[in-house]
C-alpha cells in the first residue's frame, strides 16, 4: 500500500485454477468473442475465499461446461503461470497465479457438455463464451490466455509429462492487455 492508503498494482494475490479438458487429442477451450478481438481461456476461474483449489476446480467445471466430479480422470496439475500484467480500469490489478490443471474425459461424457458458457458481467449481463474443441496440437498460435498455446503444442501426446510445471511470467513487457 502507498502513503495514502491506496493498493499498489500486483499487491494482491489472486488464484485462478483452470483446466484442459482433454478429450482424445482435442481440448476445450473457451472462445470470447470481443468488438475488436477474439481469444481463448481454458475453462476455470478465481479461487474464491477459504476454497481448495481443487474444489474451485471443480466447481468452475460444473459451472461452466456442465462436467461433474467423476466424470473425468482425477486433476493433475500441469502449469502455473504468474500474471503481473496492467489492464484497463481504476482498480489496481491483483497479481494472478494461474494454476492449469489436466483431466482427460471419454467420448460420450464429452457429448453431455455444454456447449456455451455465460460470464456475469458487473451490470448484470452476460458474455457468451463458446466451447470449441481443438487439438491441442494447433494451439501454438491461437491467442490463449493465458499464453500456453505454445507449451500445449510441443506435448507429444495429450498425457506426456511435463519437466517444468512453471511456464514464462506473464508481464506488460512480453503482453498487452486485450
Amino acid at each position: 500500500m502507498t502513503e495514502q492508503g491506496t493498493m499498489t498494482p500486483f499487491s494482491r494475490i489472486k488464484i485462478r485454477t483452470g483446466a484442459l479438458v482433454f478429450c482424445g487429442d482435442q481440448v476445450a477451450l473457451i472462445r470470447r468473442e470481443r468488438p475488436d478481438s477474439v481469444h481463448y481461456t481454458p475453462p476455470g476461474g478465481n479461487v474464491e475465499a477459504g476454497e481448495d483449489l481443487e474444489a474451485a476446480l471443480a466447481r468452475e467445471l460444473e459451472e461452466e461446461l456442465g462436467l461433474k466430479p467423476g466424470q473425468a480422470t482425477t486433476p493433475e496439475l500441469l502449469w502455473v503461470v504468474d500474471q503481473r500484467v496492467s489492464r484497463p480500469g481504476s482498480t489496481p490489478p491483483p497479481r494472478k497465479l494461474h494454476l492449469i490443471y489436466r483431466l482427460h474425459i471419454a467420448e460420450d461424457v464429452r457429448d453431455q457438455l455444454a456447449a456455451e458458457e455465460y460470464d456475469e458481467l458487473p451490470d448484470g449481463s452476460h458474455e457468451v463464451g463458446f466451447i470449441d474443441w481443438i487439438d491441442y496440437r494447433k494451439t501454438a498460435d491461437l491467442p490463449i490466455f493465458p499464453p500456453i498455446g505454445p507449451a500445449l503444442a510441443a506435448l507429444p501426446t495429450a498425457d506426456a509429462p511435463v519437466g517444468s510445471a512453471a511456464l514464462p511470467a506473464v508481464t506488460d513487457e512480453n503482453y498487452t492487455w486485450v
